[in-house]
């Protein structure tokens, strides 16, 4: 069995570093390095740097998407991304080392013909055939349906298997409606959805719109859950400073964890949020510390929301 993570517009990840990023003049690069990305990616790479079987599926096409799965053959993931004519976008994060600061700038996604979008079907039912568990994220490239999330939810319950939707605006809206058994929205995601900016009440908003269980982001200030269990918040001892890209994928990917081995929530929620922690403090985007993982582990605090209009 495996953790199934689908990314339905993967990219091609290329992170700049400069000394000090001055808008509107030439730039000396220090560092440039190239990572397989998107969000499910980002996720099954953490999963598999965890030692855990993940399969990624979704569609990668052109010289971009040769070079991701290039670059993601070594890392562990099983490859079962289907072929498609468009090419893979990529995107670019210029991180100033001085400041600490990210500028991320992210191309469209490739155009996804009907035909590619049945073969993926076809892919997604056969793979959900050995999932213990499978996480749908990121955004809707052009030509697939605002409702494909809730359609792969849908197909998963149908056979047995948990849903876990980390996505945003429509796709996320129609999504929740299929009852995912997790979302990971962060602070901005969760307001255009709930419409309430007060954390608690928007995370509740959330599970009556039809999520089992909410696991919001909120950057600094750690996560907030919300589930049939109680409400908890869950925070780092101080802010982390580094690039944030892939931060929220891996407090998905240690979520997942949690929920295929039926860990209380306290406990996810502190696995979640020492990832995330870490893999700011990581030099490139989408992978993690793993010794500050393991130290931050011990300095996460929990605390349960009692009282709850």
């Amino acid at each position: 069995m495996a953790i199934l993570t689908v990314t339905l517009n993967a990219a091609l990840d290329i992170t700049y570093r400069v000394p000090v990023l001055t808008p509107g003049t030439s730039q000396r690069v220090s560092d440039v390095r190239e990572r397989p990305g998107g969000k499910g990616v980002n996720v099954a790479r953490v999963l598999a740097a965890l030692g855990h079987e993940t399969v990624v599926t979704g569609f990668a096409g052109g010289p971009a998407g040769t070079v991701l799965r290039e670059l993601l053959a070594p890392l562990a993931p099983y490859d079962a991304l289907v072929p498609i004519a468009g090419n893979t976008r990529r995107t670019v994060a210029v991180v100033d080392t001085n400041g600490g600061d990210t500028t991320q700038l992210n191309e469209p996604g490739p155009v996804v013909s009907p035909g590619e979008w049945t073969r993926f079907l076809d892919t997604y039912e056969n793979l959900l055939k050995d999932a213990d568990a499978v996480a749908l994220c990121g955004s809707l490239p052009p030509g697939i349906h605002v409702g494909a999330y809730a359609e792969l939810i849908r197909r998963a319950h149908a056979r047995g298997v948990p849903a876990v939707l980390d996505t945003d605006g429509e796709p996320l809206r129609r999504g929740i409606a299929a009852r995912p058994d997790l979302i990971k929205p962060n602070a901005d995601e969760l307001a255009r959805l709930t419409g309430a900016r007060e954390p608690v009440r928007a995370v509740l908003g959330a599970r009556r719109r039809g999520a089992r269980a909410v696991a919001a982001s909120f950057g600094a200030d750690g996560l907030l859950a919300a589930t049939a269990d109680g409400v908890w918040r869950a925070a780092p001892p101080a802010p982390v400073r580094g690039n944030p890209t892939g931060a929220g994928d891996s407090a998905v990917a240690a979520l997942l964890v949690g929920l295929i081995d039926g860990l209380p929530w306290p406990e996810r929620l502190i696995r979640a949020v020492a990832l995330s922690a870490a893999t700011v403090a990581a030099p490139a985007a989408g992978e993690f510390d793993a010794a500050a993982y393991e130290r931050l582990l011990s300095d996460i605090t929990v605390v349960e929301h009692t009282e709850i209009n």
